[in-house]
C-alpha cells in the first residue's frame, strides 16, 4: 500500500513540507466538511456532486505521490552507496605542496598501523615500514638526490618557490620495504593504499614516490639506506611523502569504460 500523504523535503523550495502533502491534507479536510454537511442534509444535491469529484482528485493525488515515492526511493538507494570509506577513496589526491607544519608522531604511527593491517598473501606480513620525520635526514637525502640529477631537472625543481625537498616537499616519509617472495609486491601495494587513505582521513596529504625510492637504493645513498636498518633481504619499493596539504588539486578524469560486467 502506498501512503501518499507524508512530509518530505520540497526539492524546489527547500521547505520541509511537500506541496502534495499539504494539498492532500486540504482535500481530506474538504471531504470531511462535505460529509458533515451531507449528514446535516444541507444542500445535499450540490454536495453529492462535489464528493465524487473530490474523491477522484484525491485518487489522482495518491497516484502522483506514489510515483514520487518510487523516485525518491531510487535516489535514497543511490545515496546508500556512499559512506566515509568511499568518500576518502574518491576525495584522495596526490599532494605535492605541504604546509610547514610537523605531523605528530602518534598520528604517523597510527597511519602505519593501518598500513600493516592490509591483506597480504598467506598472512606472511613480509613488509617493514620506516617512518622518517628527521629534517636533517630528509634535507640531506634531498641535496644528494639533487646532485645526482641532470642540471635542467634539478634547476626546474629548485626554481619553484614552494620547493623544500625532492620528496615533493613532504614533512614526513613512510619508506616501505618487502622481502621479494611471490606475492609480496602486491602486498606492498595494498599496504601503501591503506597508508594513503588513512592519512587522508586524518586531514593529511600524501604522494607515492618511485624515483626517490630508486635513488635511495643506489650506491650514492647507501649511507641513508643503512640508517633505516631494514632486515636482511628486504628491498625498498616506494616512499610515501606525507604532511598537511597546502593545495587542493582537482581529480583527474577516470576511464570508466575499463569496468565491464561479464
Amino acid at each position: 500500500m502506498c501512503i501518499a500523504l507524508r512530509h518530505a523535503p520540497d526539492k524546489k523550495s527547500g521547505n520541509p513540507g511537500s506541496q502534495r502533502a499539504w494539498c492532500g491534507a486540504s482535500l481530506i479536510y474538504f471531504l470531511y466538511v462535505c460529509t458533515i454537511i451531507n449528514h446535516l442534509n444541507t444542500n445535499t444535491m450540490k454536495i453529492s456532486r462535489i464528493l465524487p469529484a473530490a474523491a477522484a482528485a484525491m485518487a489522482l493525488l495518491t497516484v502522483c505521490s506514489c510515483g514520487d515515492n518510487g523516485a525518491e526511493q531510487r535516489e535514497d538507494t543511490e545515496k546508500g552507496y556512499e559512506n566515509p570509506v568511499v568518500e576518502a577513496i574518491m576525495e584522495r589526491r596526490s599532494i605535492r605542496k605541504y604546509q610547514d607544519r610537523p605531523v605528530d608522531r602518534k598520528l604517523l604511527y597510527r597511519i602505519a598501523e593501518c598500513g600493516i593491517n592490509a591483506p597480504n598473501a598467506m598472512n606472511a606480513q613480509q613488509w617493514e615500514i620506516r617512518i622518517v620525520d628527521d629534517a636533517e635526514w630528509i634535507d640531506g637525502m634531498s641535496r644528494l638526490q639533487l646532485e645526482s640529477m641532470p642540471e635542467e631537472i634539478s634547476s626546474s625543481m629548485t626554481s619553484d618557490p614552494s620547493f623544500r625537498n625532492t620528496f615533493r616537499n613532504g614533512q614526513a616519509l613512510f619508506v616501505v620495504a618487502v622481502k621479494p617472495d611471490g606475492m609480496t609486491l602486491i602486498d606492498a601495494g595494498l599496504l601503501g593504499e591503506n597508508i594513503m587513505l588513512a592519512a587522508h582521513s586524518f586531514g593529511l596529504g600524501t604522494c607515492c614516490l618511485g624515483s626517490s625510492a630508486r635513488f635511495l637504493t643506489s650506491p650514492a645513498a647507501a649511507e641513508y639506506l643503512d640508517s633505516l636498518q631494514f632486515s636482511e633481504g628486504y628491498e625498498v619499493q616506494y616512499i610515501i611523502a606525507c604532511g598537511y596539504p597546502d593545495e587542493t588539486p582537482e581529480a583527474k578524469p577516470r576511464n570508466t569504460e575499463v569496468i565491464k560486467f561479464i
